[in-house]
């Protein structure tokens, strides 16, 4: 993909993040095509790891079929199809390198509450010698499981938990390298109008344990899902997010509902079956290479 956007008040900061890309590593290029660069550490014999599956990313927003947006934002635009056309379009993420990271964002809002849809790709270049992509995608995966406390997910040796403590001070080159393998974040421009955290009563799951949050089995080379309702004065919000891993690319789906009826939560098998439909119609579709 050939298009960039940048936020207007980074102007300079993206010129330098791009720089700094650029010399550290560069894209997979339009169509797949490209290689990118990475090399062992300097003085290491240890020579790179080899490359991933994937060298490039799909445009998000067009990469999710019409039929499933319209079933996970059910009504939207309802009677007006120009309206229609508008919220199913989605909104990309800004992201400084479109093969490395890429994102789309929905939002549905109707008189009974709020649906938000966001979907991420990320592909991941291991710039660690001796490391491939895809093992330092797995890597990252299992850090975003434990991070996100989901039972039975086990982390491999080099993936310790995000809260435990070093034993000893991280060298700059290794936590600049651990950047370059995550690529830059997308920056999500309308963000502020999904609802602020809630602060009056704690996150709780599925009280299914079948809808539990849980690693899935069945979708890519591994996922996980995890499920959150909270409600506070003003109504009830249920967040969930599948997470998997293709090879070197990993894919965020998240997927929320708010609304200001108290005696209606939003379900969890609504809301997880229709996420976790979109995570396999997106690994099915092999990332658009």
């Amino acid at each position: 993909m050939q298009r960039r956007a940048y936020a207007p008040v980074a102007a300079l900061a993206a010129a330098v993040l791009s720089a700094g890309l650029a010399g550290c590593g560069g894209g997979g290029g339009a169509g797949g095509k490209g290689i990118d660069a990475k090399a062992g550490q300097s003085g290491s014999s240890v020579p790179a790891g080899p490359p991933g599956k994937y060298h490039s990313l799909p445009e998000p927003c067009g990469y999710v079929s019409p039929g499933t947006l319209r079933r996970m934002l059910p009504g939207a635009g309802e009677g007006d199809e120009e309206e229609a056309k508008r919220l199913l379009k989605g909104q990309a993420a800004i992201t400084y390198d479109t093969d490395r990271r890429v994102g789309c964002r929905w939002k549905l809002e109707t008189p009974a509450g709020t649906r938000h849809l966001t979907v991420d790709f990320e592909r991941v270049v291991s710039y660690q010698p001796g490391m491939s992509d895809e093992a330092r995608a797995k890597q990252l995966y299992e850090r975003q499981a434990v991070a996100a406390n989901i039972p039975n997910a086990k982390p491999s040796a080099g993936a310790s938990s995000p809260n435990a403590k070093p034993s000893g001070s991280a060298s700059p080159g290794a936590s600049a390298g651990a950047q370059k393998d995550a690529g830059p974040a997308p920056q999500l421009g309308d963000a502020s109008a999904a609802p602020s955290a809630p602060t009056s009563a704690p996150a709780s799951p599925s009280a299914d344990p079948r809808l539990a949050p849980r690693v899935l089995d069945d979708l890519g080379d591994d996922a996980f899902v995890n499920d959150r309702v909270t409600a506070t004065g003003t109504g009830v919000h249920r967040d969930v997010t599948v997470v998997f891993r293709s090879s070197n690319v990993l894919v965020t789906i998240a997927y929320d509902q708010w609304t200001t009826d108290k005696q209606h939560v939003p379900s969890s098998q609504d809301l997880q079956g229709k996420a976790q439909g979109l995570a396999r119609e997106l690994d099915a579709g092999h990332f658009g290479n």
